[in-house]
């Protein structure tokens, strides 16, 4: 199948594309609220969650976003019951093999940030066959926040790190925002300007503290199996709108050896 063609954001939201996000990250909530409105199991919330899945990333695609991250899976989430568990690892086995087509007619650069142990063996290999068939592709970069918490993260950083200067690699005064970045799952990858939660919630569930430092956040109502091109658009529509300050009295960017430090100017892992 042909790339399908990008979209103008002028026509489509009223925008120019310098005014769209670069990095938009979307907390996925509301599928289990979505069946029990629907007197269907919770699996079924996570199943229909699929189609949202694809129109947004397939949005954020044409609209030239450069990077889509997507929390999928957190580290907390092991704590629900085994059946829940079980069914949402095969969902995402079936969910890569089954978009992979469609990820790479749509230019599509797919890396998972998270953590690999733990996961079943039919996802990593789904996982690394998607990574690896997509590495070349120019277009949006997919991150799946898979087996993903922040502050994880954060302590396998911080180990990352000790190890550098226990190997004489790096003195405990180099160590800087830069050095951190550059240790963390999304090195190379600009930060998320704007953060994305469904179905209400006003909490940030242990998701990229580090890296939203200065993202805009909107919160809606809608769960995310209903959540459509149209609350993306609004979405971004709200962030456009808003004066990014960054702690100043106007809309400049923080320091480049802040925010965005040890970021290329591309999104290393991809391009």
């Amino acid at each position: 199948m042909p790339t399908p063609p990008p979209l103008d954001p002028v026509q489509v939201l009223g925008l120019p594309r310098e005014a769209l996000p670069r990095h938009i990250a979307i907390i996925m909530d509301g599928n289990g609220r979505w069946a029990r409105r629907q007197n269907l199991p919770r699996i079924e919330g996570h199943r229909h969650a699929a189609t949202a899945v694809r129109e947004t990333v397939t949005q954020c695609a044409r609209l030239g976003i450069g990077c889509l991250t997507l929390y999928s899976f957190s580290l907390e989430n092991w704590r629900r019951p085994r059946p829940e568990v079980d069914g949402l690892m095969a969902l995402y086995a079936e969910y890569l093999a089954s978009e992979r087509r469609e990820i790479m007619d749509n230019d599509i650069c797919v890396r998972q940030i998270g953590q690999r142990e733990g996961l079943p063996p039919e996802v990593v290999r789904e996982l690394d066959l998607t990574e690896r068939l997509s590495r070349d592709n120019h277009g949006l970069l997919l991150c799946l926040a898979l087996n993903y918490g922040s502050r994880a993260e954060m302590v396998d950083t911080v180990r990352r790190i000790a190890e550098r200067v226990q190997r004489g690699d790096l003195r405990p005064d180099q160590i800087d925002e830069a050095a951190v970045s550059g240790a963390l799952y999304t090195a190379g990858v600009p930060d998320p300007d704007l953060v994305v939660r469904t179905a209400g919630e006003m909490r940030l569930s242990n998701f990229l503290l580090w890296q939203i430092s200065y993202a805009e956040l909107y919160v809606t109502p809608v769960l995310w199996p209903d959540f459509r091109a149209a609350d993306l658009y609004d979405a971004i529509r709200a962030y456009a709108a808003r004066e990014r300050r960054y702690g100043d009295v106007g809309s400049l960017p923080p320091d480049a050896s802040a925010g965005q430090a040890g970021q290329s100017a591309g999104m290393r892992g991809c391009r």
